[in-house]
């Protein structure tokens, strides 16, 4: 498997970016809602299944505008780190990438959770996306351990998951919440024994 491309860059240390051959991983900004509000709302159908019910105010500008801030928040305070994918090439949003539930002392660990709008689903960029995103989290973050929980029927989350490096540890029974339903989950882990996707980060 070729290895992509990969830097991480920062102006600022509030300010993580994290490139790869041809994308791009970094906070949301204000400026992004009307690209993410078009993305989520003509995939509505084809992400439901797989997330929580969404609120009946979740796709509106003080929605947005208080996630971004939340973002910023858990990122300082060093809960996560919910990144935006975008095309380099034009600047297209195409998903997202959540690096959560970071967890320090004896654990080392995190949660890392994603999204993909419909139109630019199957065409390998979430994976790219986790080329330039696992290396951060060994490197940059200094974690130990990355999570991933998927529904056992999202047999893409699942091939994604294992294409990556992932390894299956078992069911997780009525783990999440998932479109009004407690759902089952499949755990996967990944340590940095399990291979290298990317070069190490600089900060």
């Amino acid at each position: 498997m070729a290895k992509s491309v990969f830097r991480f860059l920062s102006k600022q240390p509030d300010t993580p970016e994290l490139y790869g051959e041809k994308h791009l991983l970094r906070l949301p900004r204000f400026s992004d809602y009307k690209q993410w509000y078009a993305l989520r709302s003509e995939s509505r159908a084809f992400l439901q299944p797989w997330e929580p019910i969404w609120r009946p105010d979740e796709l509106t500008e003080s929605s947005f505008r208080a996630r971004v801030v939340r973002s910023g928040q858990e990122y300082g305070s060093g809960l996560a780190v919910p990144l935006l994918l975008f095309r380099r090439q034009d600047n297209v949003l195409l998903g997202g990438l959540t690096i959560g539930y970071i967890r320090r002392g004896a654990a080392q660990s995190c949660m890392i959770g994603y999204w993909m709008g419909e139109r630019h689903a199957g065409q390998g960029h979430m994976l790219a996306a986790l080329k330039v995103a696992i290396p951060y989290v060994y490197g940059g973050l200094q974690l130990h351990r990355i999570e991933a929980a998927c529904i056992p029927e999202n047999w893409k989350s699942v091939r994604l998951l294992e294409k990556a490096g992932f390894e299956r540890e078992g069911l997780l029974r009525k783990y999440l919440k998932i479109n009004g339903e407690w759902r089952d989950h499949l755990m996967f882990s990944r340590l940095p024994e399990d291979g290298n996707l990317g070069t190490t980060p600089r900060p």
